[in-house]
C-alpha cells in the first residue's frame, strides 16, 4: 500500500476547510453544474484523451521511468480514467472529494514524482480539454475546480515531503549526539552542528533519560563540533546543566575554543553556572577527581603485555 493510514489521517481535511476552498475558489453549485455539463460529450472520449496525454509526455522529464512498464502504464490510465470521470460527475464539493484530491498528492510524494511532472501533466489535459471547452463560461469553471486540485494535491505532497525531511532530521540528529558511558559514573556528549531549540530539547530529554538510566555523577558535553555559540545556544547549554544538576548530576562543557570565549565575553552571557574546560582531556581529568578516580602512569617494564 503506498500510503499507510498514519498518512492519510495527516492529510485528511475538514468541513470547515471544504467550505474555506469554496469562498477562496469563487466554487459555486454554478460552477459544478458547467463542469458536470461537459461530461457526456469528454467522459466518453476519456480513452482516446488519455492516449494523446501518454504520447505528448513520451518525451517529458521525469516521466519516462514511470512509463517504461506497460502494466504500470495500464494502471495509471486506469487511475486517471477514474480521475477525471470523477472530476466531470463532481455532484457536490465535499471532504471526501478533498480527502481523494489530498490523497494522490500524498501518493506522488511516496512513490517520488515531483511536482513538476504533475504541473507538467495537468497542463497537458488542460490542452487537450480546451478543444471541448468552446464557451468561456466553461473553461473558466473548469479551470476554478483543476487550481482546487491542483493546490490540494500540492499541500498533501508537501505535508507528506516535510514529515519525510523532519524524520530524517531526527534520525541524523539522534545519531549525531550519542551519549556515552566513558567510565562508570562519568557520561560524554559531543555535539556537532547547530543547536536549535528543538534540538535542544531533545538533548535534553536524552541527557536525563541517559542520567537516570545510568545513576551517573557528571556529564561532559564537548561542544567542540559547534560553530556557533551566541545567548540561544548558551542559554540552551545552561538550562541542560540546571537539569541535570537537580538530578544529582554534574555537567561540565568542554571544548570552548578561543573564538567562543571571546563571543560569549562580547555577548555578555552569564556562564557563572557552567563549569567550561579548554579541551576534553581538562574535563576528564576534572570528572575523574570528582568522582575519586585516580589515573597513575606505570612504567612499561612493569607493565603487562
Amino acid at each position: 500500500m503506498l500510503v499507510d493510514e498514519q498518512t492519510r489521517q495527516a492529510v485528511q481535511c475538514t468541513d470547515a476547510e471544504v467550505e474555506n476552498l469554496k469562498k477562496s475558489y469563487g466554487i459555486t453549485e454554478e460552477t459544478l453544474s458547467d463542469v458536470r455539463a461537459l461530461g457526456p460529450a469528454i467522459v466518453p472520449k476519456m480513452g482516446s484523451v488519455i492516449d494523446v496525454f501518454y504520447k505528448n509526455l513520451a518525451t517529458t522529464p521525469y516521466w519516462d521511468r514511470f512509463l517504461s512498464d506497460d502494466e504500470v502504464v495500464h494502471r495509471l490510465k486506469k487511475l486517471q480514467a477514474s480521475y477525471w470521470s470523477d472530476f466531470f460527475s463532481i455532484q457536490t464539493l465535499d471532504k471526501q472529494y478533498i480527502d481523494s484530491r489530498r490523497h494522490i498528492g500524498a501518493v506522488h510524494a511516496r512513490v517520488g514524482l515531483p511536482l513538476s511532472a504533475y504541473f507538467t501533466g495537468m497542463v497537458s489535459f488542460l490542452q487537450i480539454f480546451s478543444q471541448y471547452l468552446s464557451e468561456l463560461e466553461s473553461y473558466v469553471s473548469v479551470t476554478k475546480l483543476v487550481h482546487l486540485d491542483l493546490s490540494q494535491t500540492v499541500e498533501s505532497y508537501s505535508t507528506i515531503i516535510n514529515e519525510t525531511i523532519s524524520e530524517q532530521t531526527r534520525t541524523m540528529t539522534e545519531m549525531s549526539t550519542p551519549i556515552t558511558v566513558i567510565w562508570d559514573g562519568v557520561l560524554m556528549l559531543p555535539i556537532c552542528g547547530i543547536i536549535d531549540s528543538s534540538r535542544a530539547q531533545g538533548l535534553m530529554s536524552n541527557i536525563l533519560s541517559k542520567i537516570s538510566e545510568t545513576q551517573s555523577k557528571v556529564i561532559i558535553i564537548d561542544i567542540a563540533g559547534v560553530p556557533i555559540v551566541d545567548t540561544a545556544v548558551a542559554n540552551h547549554i545552561i538550562q541542560i546543566t540546571k537539569a541535570a544538576k537537580l538530578m544529582g548530576c554534574e555537567c561540565m562543557v568542554s571544548g570552548v575554543s578561543p573564538a567562543i570565549a571571546q563571543t560569549i565575553v562580547e555577548l555578555g552571557i552569564n556562564v557563572n553556572s557552567i563549569q567550561t574546560t579548554a579541551t576534553l582531556k581538562d574535563s576528564l581529568g576534572l570528572a575523574f577527581k570528582k568522582i575519586g578516580i585516580v589515573i597513575q602512569k606505570i612504567n612499561n617494564e612493569n607493565a603487562l603485555c
